[in-house]
């Protein structure tokens, strides 16, 4: 058999389905898919301040009420520096090309969604295909429970999103379940499928708004049982937490997130602006090596009223306050 034939049997089903007259077929309905989804995103007005298109769109739906809403991330990558591969001879930048070990370089537009079942043999899925398996949280966010915030274990949560209406009329059920969770104050579960997969979806209320994170699957988080198995049962001297006590109350105060930059990215951000006009990077000193505790008292007494290198922390609150009162008191 010629390679050219080789090439063609890799991209066919075990039934031998797809041949090249229906892979043809496949590539144009993808097309076709997908500059009808292109389309649908241009319907969605832009919203200030946020990602320029929505990461998915359908209604969200509280038992009979409903409305059009939209997915925005509430996170941002933008002012992250990025570096691109350079070839130095020519001082090009290198482009990623996608190729075929056999035929070279191939379009991207022309590229399909296979599934590997073995090695060098996959099962081709067109677009209409995958449809077909879409569930009805594809367009629909269905709330389906409510539960307090605090049954949530931190491990699930994941990525933030904006969730907003699509229209003014869609504003008013909205609203409704909106002020209905503020009420409550209770977190919203739901499910939706984003990026070929079904998420499960948090929902609180923010301010006039509502927020949502998407939530690792059971299957996403290691077990924290077995992982914390390894260390040693040990219990701790309680003088030396009670000195650990003191140096955490010296360094509590609120969260603002003002306080805290990258440094790092700052530094780079430096060492780009200097090299751009031809001026000498800055040494730095490399961090001095973490010394070897032999002695944790005596660390712990030593660290005890230190001065940090952080900023100065605000005003203990009310409740470190009551901690320590209740510790005193014992």
């Amino acid at each position: 058999m010629s390679a050219k034939g080789t090439h063609a049997n890799r991209w066919r089903s075990d039934s031998g389905k797809f041949g090249r007259t229906t892979m043809a077929a496949v590539k144009k309905r993808s097309s076709r898919r997908s500059q009808a989804a292109k389309e649908e995103k241009k319907r969605v007005p832009k919203v200030p301040g946020l990602s320029a298109r929505p990461v998915w769109q359908g209604h969200l739906r509280l038992s009979l009420v409903s409305c059009p809403v939209a997915l925005y991330k509430a996170t941002s990558r933008i002012n992250d520096i990025s570096f691109h591969l350079i070839n130095p001879d020519t001082n090009n930048r290198i482009r990623m090309v996608p190729t075929d070990p056999e035929a070279g370089p191939v379009d991207r537009s022309d590229l399909v969604r296979g599934f590997e079942i073995e090695k060098n043999r996959y099962v081709i899925l067109s677009d209409e295909e995958l449809d077909s398996v879409k569930l009805e949280t594809t367009h629909t966010l269905d709330i389906e429970r409510f539960v307090d915030a605090d049954t949530i274990d931190r491990l699930f949560w994941d990525e933030p999103y904006v969730l907003l209406p699509t229209d003014d009329i869609a504003a008013s059920a909205y609203a409704v379940i909106r002020e209905a969770m503020a009420d409550t104050n209770r977190i919203a579960l739901g499910r939706v499928v984003m990026h070929t997969r079904e998420r499960l979806m948090a929902i609180e209320s923010r301010d006039h708004g509502l927020l949502a994170y998407t939530l690792r699957m059971r299957d996403e988080v290691v077990n924290m049982a077995r992982a914390l198995e390894s260390i040693p049962a040990a219990k701790p001297d309680r003088q030396m937490v009670e000195i650990a006590d003191k140096i955490i109350g010296q360094l509590e105060g609120p969260f603002d997130p003002r306080e805290f930059r990258d440094r790092y990215e700052e530094a780079l951000r430096d060492l780009i602006d200097r090299k751009e006009h031809g001026q000498r990077p800055v040494a730095v000193a490399p961090p001095a090596a973490p010394s070897n505790v032999i002695d944790l008292m005596a660390a712990l007494k030593k660290s005890l009223g230190a001065k940090t290198a952080h900023e100065k922390p605000g005003p203990r609150t009310a409740a470190a306050s009551a901690r320590t009162h209740r510790k005193r008191a014992r």
